[in-house]
């Protein structure tokens, strides 16, 4: 359905126009909304954002149809008006065009060509609509995905490389925001949003600083992977760049009489895994991920700490002891493990 504002200070061409119009009408190909003069007319729009185009007479009270189209790009910038008036002088019909009117009609108005033009305006501020969607879903796809994967998207090997596989070293780190899921129940969604996302930057930006990649965000606990040289070492400067960062913030005062300390508790497990495209290709829903029992166990790690504590296996311990202080945090029945599991916590 194309939504169209007519303004004029006819009194009896609202009539006429739902008398001409009324087989669209009545079949929802057209809607329309009617004002007097140009101040009414931005009223309106600010009342229907989904207006499609504005008919518009240019000898009006208060403002005229000529004051109103210089209005209309702060307004709504996809809006175009046909201007259709009695003063079809060409200075008129100049000033009008220079002020982004599509169209031009005079009155008396010959509504099949009125029909026509209606038509066509629609149908351009239809492709502009569809232009501004585009610009907005890329620069959305943007927020989400890696620069450097776009511009592979747009590559032919990305399809056959879609589904590739391969076997790697890394390490994995869950990191999860302690306590936050209690304060969800007290305090608006808006701010849950915008206090976990704050943190969210804070996390991540450590991660990245060593080097790691954000996997995911899982309610709210972040997977991250550490590929390359020194991948465990520098998966453990992150989670102890991020607890130390986060100790210094101060309380946040979350609404509703709730006060939150930010904190986090953090797995972290180095070994073998799976790294690619997992998920359902006929859905065209990908996920690429790490896969596989190194990946669990550090999820596992994660389940285990409390607030503050950064846990690893002994098998990790032996790897980082020489880099990093850690104490015994005991053994640990974990999920899919058929013995106990001995814990370190590292503490600097």
């Amino acid at each position: 359905m194309a939504k169209i504002l007519v303004v004029d200070d006819e009194a009896d061409l609202e009539v006429l126009v739902k008398q001409k119009f009324r087989r669209k009408i009545r079949e929802s190909e057209y809607e329309f909304i009617f004002a007097q003069n140009g101040e009414e007319a931005l009223e309106r729009i600010k009342e229907n954002p989904d207006l499609d185009i504005i008919l518009s007479d240019i000898n009006m009270p208060v403002m005229d149809g000529l004051t109103l189209l210089t209005h209309l790009p702060d307004a709504n910038p996809t809006l175009k008006a046909v201007v259709v008036s009695a003063y079809g002088d060409m200075q008129n019909i100049r000033t009008a065009m220079n002020r982004g009117a599509f169209d031009f009609i005079m009155k008396p108005v010959d509504f099949d060509d009125l029909d026509l033009t209606m038509q066509k305006t629609i149908s351009y501020v239809r492709q502009l609509q569809e232009t501004l969607k585009a610009i907005k879903e890329n620069n959305i796809l943007k927020m989400y995905v890696d620069e450097n994967v776009l511009n592979f998207m747009n590559h032919k090997e990305f399809e056959g490389s879609l589904m590739k596989n391969e076997l790697l070293e890394a390490t994995v780190m869950f990191v999860d925001v302690c306590g936050f899921t209690a304060i969800t129940e007290h305090v608006p969604a808006n701010t849950v949003v915008t206090l976990l996302n704050g943190l969210f930057d804070k996390i991540v930006k450590e991660i990245i600083a060593q080097g790691g990649h954000v996997d995911k965000f899982m309610g709210d606990a972040i997977m991250a992977v550490f590929r390359g040289e020194f991948h465990l070492d520098r998966a453990i400067d992150a989670a102890l760049s991020v607890k130390a960062h986060l100790s210094n913030e101060p309380e946040i005062d979350a609404g509703n009489g709730k006060i939150f300390k930010p904190s986090i508790s953090v797995g972290i497990n180095s070994g073998e895994m799976v790294s690619g495209n997992i998920g359902s290709a006929s859905l065209k829903r990908l996920d690429y991920t790490v896969i596989g029992d190194s990946v669990n166990l550090a999820q596992r790690l994660q389940g285990i700490a409390t607030a503050g504590q950064i846990i690893i296996t002994e098998d990790v311990y032996h790897k980082a002891k020489e880099s990093f202080q850690c104490k015994p945090n005991g053994q640990f029945a974990l999920k899919n493990k058929v013995k106990p599991v001995d814990t370190y916590e590292v503490v600097e």
